[in-house]
């Protein structure tokens, strides 16, 4: 059978056993996103290779640039968890040889010879996180690997794949004992109410979010009272208040759709300890953005001394968040039809941006099809981070290399959200070569 007619169970199979041959004598070297579904990718081959007793370095990057792959070492071999997909060419022009990509990310280029890649693009087009695909990598590599699946459920998480896990029929759900309930998706539904809505960002509630005042508010009308001093959370309450609480909600934001804010809770068992799983993304991901991805692997790899690490470092960054909430909000803006830039320059952190631009594309302050691309400076580069609001057609990581093509820069991510980074000097061509093509891209619409 040819490797391009294989089914994606099939190719693990395949890709697994040449894994096994090619490690045997030569160390590896993990190279991994940031970001939560990266760092629990990461954690996953970290405990695999230490079950194989391989030799094995592993580096979390922010982002894969060209110099970054001409550098590696060329006598180990590579693999690249959760990217990759778009830097094929510098990989095809490097002198690394072995080198195996796991990531889900969309393909624009030719997969050179030298590179083996598990990627649900080249099968059924399955939405999998690539924590998932490297759980399913790894449980091929040794079948003791399937206590790893929660890892693989909490990088779908934070990839904001939640809703696809149902749709999942490879047993990783059961392999990873999580436990599911239906429920208002506000996080964490394990701690106080009050908490818990002042520092909602996913949905964002207007006058509510990064607004003690609007919360205590809300509460009142709801009828929820604290007890003892403290707060129910949100899987103590009963039906009747868990209605009266997503109504008040509604009234704040009329766009909000029911099927929005009620979904699925996944709880993962962590330091023997249920936890809401968006909650341990927000704490993965804080750290990451914080420049602490050791601690971010470490919470994951459940090592004592993170956990509180990781929530004092989680604790700072929602404040964080939500000053650059109220910072975007403020911002005068470049508005077109069928688009928001924010120009955040030095007033949003790089790390943060994409966050702010996901928070707000999701609030349904804007209308569907917006696109919201939000640029920060860090050193003498912009990030760059663009997302859709609701349901369209549009895609943004097409937008962005139609930009990118012509001034150079790194691309990622996919159809609803991406991101590039480009020199600060480009910045101006970057801007009215953007404006142009969202200009057309809505006529075309």
């Amino acid at each position: 059978m040819k490797k391009e007619e294989m089914t994606l169970q099939e190719k693990l199979e395949y890709v697994s056993k040449i894994f096994l041959e090619k490690t045997k004598n030569k160390e590896v070297q993990v190279i991994s996103h940031f970001d939560t579904d990266g760092i629990t990718s990461a954690a996953i081959m970290i405990r695999a290779l230490k079950r194989l007793d391989k030799h094995f370095s592993v580096r979390i990057i922010k982002g894969l640039e060209e110099q970054f792959i001409y550098d590696l070492p060329k006598d180990k071999i590579t693999i690249f968890l959760d990217l990759a997909s778009g830097s094929l060419n510098y990989i095809e022009d490097s002198k690394l040889e072995d080198v195996f990509i796991i990531d889900h990310h969309e393909l624009t280029q030719e997969i050179p010879k030298k590179v083996i890649m598990i990627n649900p693009q080249l099968h059924e087009k399955e939405k999998m996180s690539s924590s998932c695909l490297t759980y399913l990598f790894c449980k091929e590599l040794h079948p003791e690997n399937k206590n790893l699946a929660k890892l693989g459920i909490l990088g779908m998480i934070g990839d904001m794949l939640e809703k696809e896990i149902a749709k999942l029929n490879n047993g990783i759900l059961e392999d990873g004992e999580i436990k599911k309930i239906r429920g208002l998706t506000i996080y964490p539904s394990t701690r106080p109410l009050n908490r818990t809505l002042e520092f909602s960002s996913n949905p964002y509630i207007p006058g509510v979010t990064g607004n003690i005042k609007g919360v205590l508010e809300l509460l009142r009308e709801t009828g929820l009272s604290p007890e003892n001093g403290k707060y129910k959370s949100l899987m103590e309450l009963n039906d009747w208040e868990m209605k009266k609480l997503v109504t008040s909600i509604m009234l704040r934001n009329p766009k909000t759709k029911n099927r929005e804010i009620i979904g699925d809770i996944f709880l993962i068992k962590l330091f023997n300890k249920l936890e809401d799983a968006r909650e341990l993304s927000a704490k993965i991901n804080a750290c990451s953005r914080f420049g602490e991805s050791e601690t971010a692997l470490q919470l994951c790899l459940e090592i004592p001394e993170a956990k509180k690490r990781a929530e004092s470092i989680h604790a700072k960054y929602k404040q964080q968040l939500i000053a650059g909430l109220k910072f975007a909000s403020n911002l005068e803006k470049i508005e077109g039809k069928g688009y928001i830039i924010l120009h955040a320059k030095d007033g949003i952190k790089d790390t943060m941006i994409g966050t702010i631009a996901s928070i707000l594309s999701n609030s349904r302050v804007y209308e569907d099809g917006t696109v919201i691309i939000g640029l920060a400076y860090y050193g003498n580069k912009i990030k760059v981070s663009a997302r859709i609001v609701g349901e369209s057609e549009r895609n943004v990581r097409e937008i962005l290399s139609s930009v990118v093509i012509g001034i150079g820069g790194e691309v990622g991510g996919h159809k609803n959200a991406a991101g590039c980074i480009i020199n600060q000097d480009k910045e101006k061509d970057f801007l009215e070569l953007l404006k142009t093509i969202l200009e057309f891209e809505t006529i075309k619409i």
